[in-house]
This record gives structure tokens, C-alpha cells and sequence, in this order.
């Protein structure tokens, strides 16, 4: 298993791993028929991320199965293939930002609260804060890592 800086040729499997989450995870909460089935193409996706390459990082064991989106200590985007979550691949990909680029919050959409609880499971809190996801009327919540103590 490798967690590498994402290259170009990773695009097409980072584009296909964010609709298949966008469209299981998010659209049963937004139901927005013209974006998600129609807006949220993977050639778009490849376009635009191109130009974001430096902040990707992939999870690569032969396959790309994961990605995650490090801007300084923020954790922006983080995404595994939804057939293999439960792998630990998740984990793997946030203990790589903590240990390696002291990433230390990131911001989820409240209603998501399977991913609560998976950032919950992997050390971080929520701290109360919350702003509406642009253009909509959800919420995001901020969670940040939990400070470790003398006793652990």
C-alpha cells in the first residue's frame, strides 16, 4: 500500500470515486437531479482538478481506492471507491494528513453523519461551529483533532 501525490493519469479514478460518493452519499440529502446526473460528469471533474493536483494525495496498492485533498493543515476532500470502505483505505488516508502534513480540521456536511462518525472513530471532534454548504440551506459542521493529553 502506498499513499502518493496524485498524478495525472490518477484524474479519471479520483473524478469516478467522487460522483460514486457524491451521488450514494449526497444526493438522497439534496436531490438535485440537474447537477448531480448531469453537472457531475467525470471529464469536468478531470478538467478540474487538474489544476489541483499538488494538494491530492492517492491511496495506491496496484489500484487508486481512495483519495484526499490536503490544503495546509485542512483536510478538504476525502473520498474512498464506496464498493471498498470499511477497509481501514479511510484511515489510512487521514492518519497520512495528521502524520505527515499536521492536518488538523476539516469541515462535513451535517446530515452525513456516516462520516461523523468515522472522523469521531479517528480522533476528531466537533467543535460547535457550523456555515451553511454554499447554495443550499445544509450545514457543514467543524471538526477538528482531538489534543492529545498525558493520558493518552
Amino acid at each position: 500500500m502506498t499513499i502518493r501525490k496524485a498524478q495525472h493519469k490518477d484524474l479519471s479514478r479520483i473524478a469516478e470515486i467522487l460522483v460514486f460518493n457524491y451521488r450514494l452519499y449526497f444526493y438522497p440529502i439534496f436531490q438535485n437531479d440537474e447537477y448531480y446526473f448531469s453537472e457531475l460528469q467525470v471529464p469536468s471533474l478531470m478538467k478540474s482538478y487538474e489544476s489541483e493536483l499538488d494538494s491530492l494525495y492517492v491511496y495506491d496498492d496496484g489500484v487508486v481506492k481512495g483519495f484526499i485533498k490536503i490544503e495546509g493543515t485542512y483536510i478538504a476532500r476525502l473520498f474512498v471507491e464506496p464498493v471498498l470502505q470499511n477497509a481501514s483505505i479511510g484511515s489510512r488516508l487521514l492518519e497520512y494528513a495528521v502524520n505527515e502534513h499536521h492536518a488538523d480540521h476539516l469541515w462535513a456536511l451535517e446530515k452525513n453523519t456516516r462520516a461523523i462518525r468515522f472522523y469521531e472513530r479517528n480522533g476528531f471532534v466537533a467543535t460547535g461551529e457550523k456555515k451553511l454548504e454554499e447554495d443550499t440551506t445544509e450545514y457543514l459542521i467543524l471538526l477538528r483533532k482531538r489534543e492529545k493529553t498525558n493520558n493518552g
